[in-house]
């Protein structure tokens, strides 16, 4: 998957959660989680595109890193609403199953990152 490919895979995920989000409980407990969640699910797509234009390989790792934590934290919030029952499961899960695979491609390109520093190229 290339960047192009993987920020628009970002950015439509954050379209859907906040389909999702716009469904949830009007209540204290539905407003709170709406609110976190929106903060993270936002700051995915937004993050990675700027990591996308970052000025050196630090500062990529650096971005890549707050991708990855936003992502992970937008899976607990999807997880919390799950849990608690505030929507229907099937509503929810394909949205909790991008979320873990967005960070298994984040942890991923970190992980290559974190190997190519150890072994630089001669």
């Amino acid at each position: 998957m290339n960047k192009e490919e993987l920020r628009d895979r970002t950015r439509k995920f954050g379209l859907r959660s906040m389909k999702l989000v716009r469904k949830l409980p009007k209540d204290v407990p539905g407003k709170v989680l709406a609110h976190q969640f929106m903060r993270s699910l936002v700051s995915v797509g937004a993050n990675y595109r700027s990591a996308c234009r970052a000025r050196s390989k630090a500062e990529f790792a650096s971005k890549m890193g707050i991708v990855l934590e936003e992502a992970d934290e937008s899976a607990h919030w999807l997880d919390m609403i799950i849990e608690d029952g505030m929507l229907p499961s099937r509503l929810v899960k394909p949205l909790y199953i991008e979320a873990d695979e967005l960070c298994a491609i984040f942890f991923s390109a970190i992980d290559t990152m974190r190997e190519q520093a150890k072994n630089p190229k001669s």
